[in-house]
Parts: C-alpha cells; structure tokens; sequence
C-alpha cells in the first residue's frame, strides 16, 4: 500500500470519533485500530445520494492537506464508480478552497459558486457528461400598479439611465420569492406605495443582456391593485414618480416599447374586463417533491 495512502489514513484515524458523528466516513468501511495493513481501513468521503444516482458531498475534514485529500479522494471515486454513481458533486467552503485543485487533478470543474461555497462537479456515468448547467437566466419583474377608479398607473423615471423613459417599477428577483412578491416589495421600496399581486400580464425574453454577467435575462410585468396612493420614492434609484394616465402612457415617447405595449393593454383591460389579458395564479403540489409551485394561465371559463 502507498506512503500516501497511510498518511491520509493516519489523519482519519486521528479524527476518527468526529468523523463518526459527522458521516465523514462510510459506514464499514474503516477499522482504525488495525493500521494501514488491512483492506478494510479505506476511509471515504462521505455524502448524499440524489435521486438521479449522484453523491452529493459538503463536508470534509477540516485541516486536511491537499495531497491527502487527493488520495482520499481517489479512493471514494473509485467506490462511487463501483457502485454505479453517476455524478460526483463537491460543495467546497471558501475557507478550503486548496481542495479545489486537488479535485481538478482527478475531472472534476467549476459548476456554480454563491458566496462563500463553490460547487465542482464531475460525471462519473456513461457518455456524454449530462450534468445539467447552473442558472442561465437572472429574472426582473416590475409591478403595473392600477388605480382603476381614474384610469391611472404608477411609473418612475430610473435615476442612473441614459433616457430618463418612463416605466414601471421593479427589479430582480430574490432566491425562492414568488415573482408577485417580487413586484410588490419591488414597487414598494421604490415608490412607497403598498400594493396587491392580481395577475402576470407579459414576459420578455433577452439574450446577452449588459446586466446579467453574460446570461439571459426575464423581465416579467405584473399588475398590482394599489392598497396605498401616497408616494415616498426612493431618491437613490429614481429621479421621478409620478400616477400617470394610462391613455398618456401608451402614446407618450418618453417610454420604453415594452411600457407602451403593456399601457395599451392596460387600456383594454380597464376598458373591456382585466379577465381579457389576466394570466392569474395557481398554486399546486408537485408531483416529486412533496412542495408547491405557481402555475399562471388564463383562467378557464368554468372556473
């Protein structure tokens, strides 16, 4: 057996009673006490097994070095390939990012990282690598509030644009937010006034776009019920707010063409029924995950 080896054996044997309480090590596959002679001491890298068949590992030992951690490494690849693993997924902490070179000697490459943990990932199954890619897009939603008793809508004028165009207020998404939440803590910060989610009334799909770190962008546009009227703007991100009629609104050409097309739908909305250009919300189990998702569609007659 390798020099190497018996070191990285040495070091799990050092910590072998936090290794058992924190699954560091598989189950039977280690005996610490009888040295490095025996089979049997093969410590592993321990994770979770997805449902596609991939090993997903966030833990390792925390002061271990990057030749060792080579070798373990090694070890556990060549066990998960045996045991028909598909995909090998490494959640690396900042703090240990010397553990990334030692996992690019063996495949392994970049997937994602967010804030402090970067994500490597290496396909063990047969073929083509299938692993699917990170986020492609980044999501923006503004919110069209409506005050339907006088046919106005409020807009604001970007402070740090070049055209100061008018258009409804929002911004990107947070992690697990709804985009209806979105759109009303979006216009609220903004404008300060308080609103209520109805409906989604368009989507916008752009590739390359300048703000998004080379990814593509979604831009959705909401229609909201205002449940306040005073307007408190936020002076950092717009110069102006205004509740401006939607007939000046979609005729006006200090506005974006995506602000004009929804202020014309607007129009026909208030005029003819919102139910004509409303796609509402539904709120339903999935089918895998023992969680809900939000459908949006046209409400269907009988309902």
């Amino acid at each position: 057996m390798s020099v190497g080896f018996c070191r990285v054996s040495s070091v799990f044997c050092r910590f072998s009673s936090v290794f058992r309480q924190r699954r560091f090590i598989s189950a039977g596959s280690a005996r610490f006490g009888s040295g490095c002679q025996e089979r049997l001491c093969r410590p592993l890298l321990s994770g979770d097994v997805d449902r596609f068949g991939g090993v997903t590992v966030r833990d390792f030992p925390p002061d271990i070095s990057e030749d060792e951690f080579t070798e373990l490494l090694r070890v556990s690849l060549s066990r998960w390939r045996s045991d028909g693993r598909i995909a090998a997924w490494l959640h690396v902490p900042i703090a240990l990012s010397r553990l990334s070179a030692a996992a690019a000697r063996h495949g392994f490459s970049f997937h994602h990282a967010r804030r402090d943990v970067a994500v490597l990932s290496l396909w063990l199954g047969p073929g083509e690598d299938r692993l699917p890619a990170f986020a492609t897009h980044q999501v923006g939603v503004a919110g069209a509030v409506v005050d339907e008793s006088n046919g106005k809508v409020l807009v604001v004028q970007d402070r740090n644009k070049t055209k100061n165009a008018w258009k409804f207020p929002g911004g990107l998404s947070d992690l697990e937010e709804n985009i209806g939440e979105t759109a009303v803590r979006e216009v609220f910060e903004e404008t300060g006034v308080r609103s209520q989610f109805r409906s989604l009334l368009s989507i916008r799909q752009q590739h390359r776009h300048p703000g998004a770190f080379g990814m593509s962008d979604m831009y959705l546009i909401c229609r909201l019920s205002p449940l306040s009227y005073r307007i408190d703007f936020c002076t950092q991100e717009c110069l102006r707010c205004e509740w401006l009629d939607l007939a000046q609104l979609a005729k006006t050409s200090d506005t974006t063409p995506i602000t004009s097309r929804v202020a014309k739908l607007l129009l026909y909305g208030l005029e003819n029924g919102f139910h004509n250009i409303d796609l509402t919300m539904e709120q339903l189990p999935a089918v895998y995950s023992g969680l809900f998702y939000q459908l949006y569609h046209r409400r269907l007659p009988e309902e």
